[in-house]
């Protein structure tokens, strides 16, 4: 059901980008949005593991470097099936982790120097289970995707502001919106886009958190990070994140409460530990 609506989400995030090709461009402009996303995409396919690893000055590690740490995810992967992934450590005292690589083949996990302080070894598994679960079933690829298109609408929005500001937008006889498509496409596209981009987000979420969750053997390894993290989160929120790459760590790293979390890439913190709670009682999600 989950996969099935992520489709559905993704198909709508791109009749959303044509749409604001068309409401810019008309025919013209539909065809230039798509050849715009589809650049992008193929960038984010290839390169955005390397891009977001080099943002947080993440360093990779080796089982002599980092040997507990290396341990557990290697018994994570052979239970799961999954090819080992590189493992990074990032440099800062924010609690949080995340997963990235377009594969299961060309994964890597990384977690920050704070997690590895806080969290006992169980908590510890449950959250990288939670992330081998992405990989196991290419959240990243996904989430990387559901992003790239919203940016890519966004920029057009950007674009369609301009133009109406200064009296652009194509006539309806050329195939384009006017000037009426045009504001339509500026204030309405980019939160729909947003709003499409969290409901892939927070369902991608919920299944990795079952997922690891069955992975570690325990839900309530997961519940209890969680917890921990949320709290130390919102005391030391990490000053590197930013709002295109939020969503790929396991809480969210951005200081942010009352309307802002309404349009957060997380699920409720209480919903998440809650259902774990209930699958530890032998409850199904």
């Amino acid at each position: 059901m989950n996969t099935l609506k992520t489709t559905f989400l993704l198909a709508m995030l791109t009749v959303l980008l044509v749409m604001a090709g068309g409401a810019l461009g008309g025919q013209s402009g539909m065809l230039m949005a798509l050849v715009f996303a589809g650049v992008m995409n193929f960038v984010s396919y290839w390169f955005s593991d390397k891009i977001v690893l080099k943002m947080y000055r993440a360093k990779e590690v080796t089982e002599s470097e980092s040997p507990e740490f290396h341990s557990l995810v290697r018994q994570l992967t052979v239970q799961a099936g999954l090819p080992m992934p590189k493992v990074y450590i990032i440099p800062s005292d924010t609690p949080n982790a995340f997963a990235t690589g377009r594969n299961p083949e060309h994964a890597a996990v990384a977690a920050t120097s704070g997690i590895l302080r806080i969290l006992s070894r169980e908590e510890l598994m449950g959250v990288m289970a939670h992330e081998l679960s992405h990989v196991k079933h290419r959240d990243i690829l996904i989430s990387t995707i559901a992003a790239t298109v919203a940016g890519a609408i966004t920029y057009l929005a950007h674009m369609a502001q301009w133009a109406a500001i200064f009296g652009g937008g194509r006539d309806r006889d050329e195939g384009g919106g006017g000037m009426l498509g045009l504001l339509v496409m500026a204030i309405v596209a980019p939160l729909a886009a947003l709003l499409i981009q969290m409901a892939i987000s927070r369902s991608r979420e919920f299944e990795a958190d079952k997922g690891g969750a069955a992975m570690s053997g325990n839900p309530l390894y997961l519940a209890n990070a969680l917890r921990k993290l949320e709290s130390a989160n919102r005391q030391l929120p990490m000053q590197e994140a930013t709002p295109a790459s939020a969503h790929m760590f396991i809480v969210n790293p951005l200081r942010g409460g009352g309307l802002a979390s309404l349009f957060s890439t997380h699920p409720p913190m209480e919903e998440r530990v809650k259902r774990l709670e209930e699958m530890a009682s032998g409850h199904r999600f």
